[in-house]
């Protein structure tokens, strides 16, 4: 299983890119892929195959109205391993013996 974190935005549409990035949290939502939404980006987890298929249609639909795109990947293999959203904050929540913010 992969967690892929990942930020795609267009650098050509002003300071306010929010109307942009919220199409690709649609095609996120609707993909079946395992998320979690945070300040700076997105992390998904799945196969690699399944993860990379959400990144390529968010950049796609991304790039049909937008000339320049800036795109950040964190890629993290783990063979055997799901649930990984949820249980490595429970690992650390599990170590400081309290629950982080959230």
């Amino acid at each position: 299983m992969v967690l892929l974190e990942f930020s795609m935005s267009p650098m050509d549409k002003g300071e306010s890119v929010s109307s942009y990035v919220s199409r690709s949290l649609d095609i996120i939502s609707n993909s079946g892929v395992a998320y979690r939404l945070n300040p700076m980006g997105t992390v998904l987890e799945g196969e690699w195959d399944d993860v990379m298929s959400v990144v390529k249609q968010c950049y796609e639909k991304m790039s049909s109205d937008c000339n320049r795109i800036t795109c950040g990947i964190k890629i993290d293999y783990r063979k055997g391993k799901s649930g990984r959203l949820d249980s490595k904050m429970a690992a650390i929540e599990q170590k400081l013996g309290r629950e982080l913010e959230k």
